[in-house]
């Protein structure tokens, strides 16, 4: 089964055009999926039926792992089936009647205004590092990015005069997003004072370098931001996303409209943004018992 996988991630990115993010989750899931296939002795696309996906769902649960993680292992299993049927090596989906797993929403962690202060606060000083992390995580909160989106970021895709940036999103899908004064100003005195610095030659083609000269990677944004937040004071659980929340809340809060949000987001569905309307409404009424007389 393990050929079906190799054909089916070449499909992903040549006819799905998913980022190699996605294909390496879809991977993982797999691979665990079909280790499970393996020792059931199901061998063949066709020997695999509903009864076998059922059992495999049932044990990730036993093993503790979450409702969301199974539910995005059984999306993956699904598309897998599905395209096993397209290539017809089966003739139907095992997973096409399996429920996936109900999920109780979680509302988005996200700072406050003063805790983005501090955030930015804690990056003062003239060293070239701090002046590019201050560039990250304003540009970062200027606009709502994923943390792949900004350290994807190239040099001609920033238009800082303009005060747009262009991104490719989930599902190669391109969008245009407004940066504002405070961003440009930062990212501005990082390509004055430091970017080049480490590429003399112009040769790399990124906006956000590594000291070493490379493009940044997820990883080293991830341990930048933590380091910053413990600076900051910031004792909340903080992440690359934590800031892309914040972006949405505060615009939210401050007057700006669902389907204006979703688009500065890349939000495919409108209902993956409406989880922010549910953090508005409960910080209203966490302020409205501490503040009413009778709260």
């Amino acid at each position: 089964m393990n050929d079906f996988l190799d054909l089916f991630i070449s499909y992903l990115a040549v006819e799905k055009g998913l980022s190699a993010n996605t294909q390496q989750a879809y991977s993982r899931d797999l691979i665990r999926y079909l280790d499970f296939l393996e020792h059931q002795h199901k061998t063949t696309p066709a020997a695999v039926t509903a009864a076998d996906v059922a059992m495999y769902l049932g044990v990730l649960k036993e093993g503790g792992i979450a409702p969301r993680s199974r539910a995005r292992a059984l999306s993956a299993i699904r598309m897998f089936h599905k395209f096993l049927m397209i290539e017809q090596y089966a003739d139907c989906n095992p997973a096409g009647i399996i429920e996936s797993p109900r999920i109780h929403p979680t509302l988005p962690h996200f700072l406050t205004t003063r805790e983005v202060d501090a955030l930015f606060a804690a990056c003062h000083g003239t060293a070239d590092e701090t002046i590019r992390d201050r560039a990250m995580l304003e540009l970062l909160y200027a606009t709502g990015l994923r943390v792949s989106e900004l350290v994807g970021l190239k040099l001609r895709e920033v238009n800082l005069q303009a005060g747009y940036l262009m991104t490719i999103g989930k599902g190669n899908k391109e969008r245009l997003v407004p940066i504002g004064e405070p961003a440009c100003r930062a990212v501005t005195d990082y390509l004055q004072g430091v970017r080049y610095k480490h590429d003399p030659t112009t040769t790399n083609s990124y906006l956000f370098l590594s000291r070493l000269g490379d493009a940044m990677s997820r990883q080293a944004f991830w341990n930048l931001i933590k380091k910053r937040a413990y600076q900051a004071g910031i004792s909340k659980n903080i992440s690359p996303h934590t800031l892309r929340h914040s972006f949405a809340t505060h615009l939210l809060e401050n007057g700006a409209d669902l389907r204006s949000v979703q688009i500065l987001l890349g939000h495919a569905d409108l209902s993956t943004t409406q989880i922010y309307t549910h953090v508005t409404r409960e910080r209203l009424k966490r302020l409205h018992q501490e503040i009413h007389p009778r709260g």
